[in-house]
């Protein structure tokens, strides 16, 4: 049986334009699952597992609501409460899987494709480090070209020298040989902030996870230590200071694509 689940492995930069500028770039690896494949990967893969610990291993309640439903049951209710038809419905979540037992993911990507693989919506699940989570349901219109270019304003306070009154633009090649995502942040004047994801991909295996934790061994203490350092150098750059906001009302916004 041939998995579709894979790994990728690349690059991630971000870069700050006012009112300091700023510039932050890393290697990363996540990984791609197919969330109808996890009890196949759990079998197959010897430092992979799915609800215990491992190597590598990934526990789906990190996800979602958290809760002991499935996530691509939690994903199908999303959509239909949305209104977006879905035959078929073929799950992939991007995201970085727990190292030693450990993660913390700033954005996981869910890419949700009809039976005959076209992409029909994206959800952008945001984590910031206050404990509170957000997710961008994003539908995608029949005539999106090769790059999916989407929009949202933003709803959950990520970081605390980024204002709240701004919107995201999203721009994402899907998973193929390559694999990338940019979102560019905006206020009324103009672009704030830009992220640059660019991926490759390897096929998922122990061969490959050994080879990402030889050249990454401490991946995902560095993202979440990382935030803290960029975070200190901000603020000795003398960025100005946002206070945390209230959680968003409701875990979800929904953008639905405007008619062709």
């Amino acid at each position: 049986m041939t998995l579709s689940s894979a790994l990728y492995r690349g690059n991630v930069m971000h870069r700050r334009l006012r009112p300091k500028r700023h510039r932050l770039a890393y290697k990363l690896a996540m990984a791609l699952l197919d969330l109808d494949e996890l009890d196949a990967l759990d079998r197959r893969l010897r430092l992979f597992s799915v609800g215990r610990f491992n190597l590598f291993s990934f526990r789906p309640r990190d996800f979602g609501d958290g809760s002991a439903v499935p996530l691509r049951d939690q994903v199908a209710e999303r959509l239909a409460a949305a209104g977006i038809v879905s035959e078929g419905l073929k799950v992939s979540l991007l995201t970085m899987p727990r190292l030693l037992g450990f993660a913390f993911n700033p954005i996981s990507l869910y890419f949700c494709a009809q039976a005959d693989g076209r992409l029909i919506a994206m959800l952008y699940e945001v984590n910031n480090t206050f404990g509170q989570r957000h997710t961008y349901l994003l539908e995608v219109g029949e005539k999106s070209g090769a790059v999916v270019h989407q929009d949202a304003p933003k709803r959950l306070h990520v970081s605390p020298f980024m204002a709240m009154d701004q919107h995201y633009a999203f721009r994402v090649l899907p998973p193929g040989e390559r694999l990338a995502l940019g979102i560019t942040s905006r206020d009324d004047d103009g672009p704030l902030l830009s992220a640059v994801m660019d991926l490759r991909r390897q096929p998922l295996s122990d061969a490959a996870l050994l080879r990402t934790f030889a050249a990454m061994p401490l991946m995902t203490f560095k993202v979440a230590a990382g935030i803290g350092w960029e975070a200190l150098k901000l603020w000795l750059k003398r960025v100005p200071v946002h206070r945390l906001p209230p959680a968003p009302a409701k875990p979800l916004s929904v953008v639905l694509a405007r008619p062709d």
